[in-house]
């Protein structure tokens, strides 16, 4: 964090934001005054205070687009880089073509690799413009200390549950349920959280997040909540995010994943659904109300949305738009890997316009107020997502003259649209620079993906072992193309 004030000088395009319209804008010449790791002056070149005038500038930026930071409000950075090339086209035919019941406990990252897998899932994350973070892990050996040296903001959730699952057929699933195991697993999660709040580098923070609401009892998830509104802090779950959990749900309780939440009074503006995708109007899971979508808005509850790990099944939120007019926040997330959410931004704005047949659906504002202002307010943060006078200083520069910048009538549209993160050159959180000419500063990428490398070949080559057919990846991903010669 700078102690010493500084300028980013003559910003050929802001996005900051104007407090009269509750909104971002576009502001030309712009200046940026930062200090201790926040922004004193944000605004036209002209208007800038002469006490700033000769302040040293860090950063010439007439060249430049400079944006809020992105806040990823679901991710699992400790696992997803593991699945790299093996979970695109996977999933169990019997399960709706899930990947998460037989699938993902095949090729799970364990201890050893958890740490690699965590900075190459951060490392993308700052290559793409995220500033700030929500990471769901079960605990791992120094996921803070990782998570601090990443130099972003990261949020922690560690997950805990009440029951495990397995498919032992490719079909069904099974639950075995340990509520004493639950419970101390919750009391572990909640030491981390409390650990991450009192960090000393300032940048974490801490969720509370039963993993999923079909392995949840209805005990952990209220002892839960509970423990989020005493520390006054986001609580998330995974709910409506597959066939066989919404079916599962119903089947014990008569009621939709959405609606069995609501009983248990879980449900409120502090509540985060990871996915939310199958509701009772869902084509895939047909039920005899219509409410769930009604029930998320009354209660304020946000929808924390991941198109990309869904598209890759066949499946989409019906849809970003229609959810957002029925009155609720929706988030964007990365989940899986790749951790670039700019993609995620692409796909969650043509999704839901092919949803609705019209380019009206869902604007570029819309998915970009998501990934900034209104993913930080999920968060509970209203000094993050957004450039203003006393907001944290995260914010990004984008190379304006960039090939795939220009010609570039909408700097926002052509980032999304057209160049992807190809531009992205410096990233800065509390006003320290964590990314310069799109190369990570605080972690070696490249070691880690080539750490990776090896740790994904050591998973792979043990695959029969964990398989309940004791099939190999040959078998279970086949590749592309066969080997000839």
């Amino acid at each position: 964090m700078s102690s010493a004030p500084y300028r980013i000088s003559q910003i050929r395009q802001a996005i900051l934001w104007d407090k009269a319209k509750n909104s971002h804008c576009y502001v030309p010449d712009a200046e940026l005054v930062i200090q201790h790791g926040k922004v004193l002056y944000a605004g036209p070149r002209k208007h800038l205070p002469a006490v700033y005038a000769d302040l040293p500038v860090a950063v010439d930026a007439r060249d430049f687009l400079v944006m809020p930071g992105m806040v990823d409000v679901h991710s699992h950075p400790a696992t997803e880089p593991m699945s790299r090339g093996m979970f695109d086209e996977l999933g169990s035919p019997g399960l709706f073509y899930s990947s998460l019941y037989e699938y993902m406990p095949v090729f799970r990252s364990d201890a050893a690799s958890k740490p690699d897998c965590a900075r190459v899932a951060y490392s993308e994350m700052l290559l793409s413009g995220v500033t700030t973070v929500v990471d769901l892990s079960t605990p791992w050996s120094d996921w803070l200390d990782v998570a601090a040296q990443s130099g972003l903001r990261v949020c922690l959730g560690p997950m805990f549950r009440s029951a495990a699952w397995k498919t032992t057929n490719g079909y069904t699933v099974d639950y075995t349920w340990a509520e004493d195991g639950g419970r101390r697993s919750m009391e572990e999660a909640l030491a981390v959280v409390d650990a991450a709040g009192s960090h000393t580098s300032g940048r974490l923070s801490g969720m509370v997040v039963p993993a999923q609401v079909d392995t949840c009892s209805a005990e952990i998830l209220k002892a839960s909540f509970r423990e989020a509104e005493i520390r006054n802090i986001p609580w998330q779950t995974h709910a409506a995010q597959s066939i066989v959990e919404f079916q599962e749900i119903t089947h014990r309780h008569g009621l939709t994943p959405v609606q069995w939440l609501d009983s248990l009074g879980v449900l409120a503006q502090r509540s985060i659904i990871g996915h939310g995708i199958f509701l009772d109007d869902h084509p895939s899971t047909p039920w005899h109300t219509k409410k769930d979508l009604n029930i998320l808005a009354q209660r304020d509850a946000a929808i924390a949305h991941c198109p990309t790990v869904f598209a890759r099944r066949g499946y989409v939120l019906r849809d970003f738009g229609r959810y957002k007019r029925a009155g609720l926040r929706l988030g964007i997330g990365t989940d899986t890997y790749p951790h670039t959410i700019l993609d995620d931004l692409r796909l969650a704005a043509y999704l839901g316009r092919i949803q609705e047949q019209t380019p009206e659906a869902v604007s570029t504002k819309d998915v970009f107020d998501a990934v900034t202002h209104v993913g930080a307010s999920l968060l509970g943060r209203t000094d993050i997502g957004r450039i203003e006078q006393g907001s944290r200083a995260d914010f990004v520069l984008v190379d304006m003259t960039h090939p795939m910048m220009r010609p570039s009538l909408d700097p926002i549209r052509s980032l999304i649209f057209s160049c992807d993160d190809r531009a992205i050159h410096s990233v800065y959180v509390d006003g320290c620079k964590v990314v310069e000419k799109g190369r990570v500063l605080t972690m070696d990428y490249e070691k880690a993906t080539a750490n990776l490398v090896k740790e994904q070949a050591r998973i792979a080559g043990s695959v029969s072992q964990r398989d309940r057919l004791g099939r190999s990846v040959e078998d279970l991903i086949p590749s592309t193309y066969p080997t000839c010669y």
